[in-house]
């Protein structure tokens, strides 16, 4: 009884040990002797912890792209829910922490937003044009934060972004487009460049050109202008600009547009901004 209840603590030491124990020496004893012995040739070796494997990023990206897709074909607006990540893990055939990495792409541009708790799941943000929007203006911010483009560089790049604009918004003008650039320059007219009042009119004078393009692209690519450069303008310069100039060139727009005169309204804008560049550049060298 003794040699076999040896024998199976012996068994059942190999059977643990059968990765990292190597028995060199063993000595059965017979009924009465001594207890077996045995030396490891190695000492165990310690259990590595289990590794996380990435999902693949090709896989991301697809689940990524059907889900714009599916908010796409059902037609999701900004805050209609999509799902929770159970439902779109199991709709998509994907596992979780690949749905996550897709999740974290959308975000990052973001088109969707993710909450927690009751009623909580995964609801658009924006749309595809809104995010491409955000995402040049978070750039831009960041580039004059950091200092690395300067205010001329980006007005500059809005007379090429703005000049064609106001000629599109003529050929396509509406009575209603006209009237609201009219109500713009009245309630700016009733303000002084750089208040609240005054900035809120000027900013919806442009926004409301660029809606009037009925191009949702171009209306993306002026976001950065509307969130970024006008109010970093305004801080700058906002004090230094005459309100009767302000307000003669976007009476001058605002008749091309009525009269839908593509050359005219973008002669009209051209000079317009040739004028802020003019006000930055003495302000700059009245800073130095």
């Amino acid at each position: 009884m003794r040699v076999e209840l040896t024998r199976f603590t012996f068994f059942t030491l190999c059977v643990e040990n059968v990765k990292s124990v190597a028995c060199r020496r063993i000595r059965f004893p017979t009924t009465g002797g001594p207890p077996i012995h045995w030396t490891p040739l190695m000492p165990p070796r310690a259990q590595q912890p289990r590794r996380r494997i990435p999902p693949r990023t090709d896989s991301s990206r697809h689940v990524a792209t059907e889900i714009r897709r599916y908010v796409d074909r059902k037609g999701l607006k900004p805050g209609d829910r999509i799902g929770t990540e159970q439902e779109l893990a199991s709709q998509f055939g994907v596992s979780r922490p690949t749905l996550r990495e897709g999740l974290r792409l959308l975000a990052g541009n973001h088109l969707i937003r993710s909450t927690q708790g009751r009623g909580g799941g995964i609801f658009v943000a924006s749309t595809p044009n809104e995010g491409i929007g955000r995402n040049i203006s978070d750039s831009i911010a960041a580039m004059i934060s950091t200092e690395s483009v300067s205010f001329c560089e980006l007005l500059e790049a809005r007379i090429v972004l703005e000049v064609p604009i106001a000629g599109l918004a003529a050929a396509a003008a509406t009575e209603d487009t006209a009237n609201t650039l009219d109500d713009c320059i009245a309630r700016a007219s009733k303000a002084e460049p750089g208040d609240r009042v005054f900035n809120a009119a000027d900013t919806s004078f442009h926004e409301t050109l660029a809606k009037a393009t009925g191009n949702d692209l171009l209306m993306a690519f002026m976001r950065w202008v509307l969130d970024v450069l006008q109010p970093s303008l305004i801080k700058h310069v906002g004090a230094r600009t005459s309100k009767r100039s302000i307000l003669a060139q976007h009476r001058a727009i605002a008749t091309a547009v009525r009269a839908n005169d593509v050359a005219g309204a973008e002669l009209a804008m051209r000079k317009h901004l040739d004028y802020l560049v003019e006000v930055l550049r003495r302000y700059e060298a009245g800073a130095r």
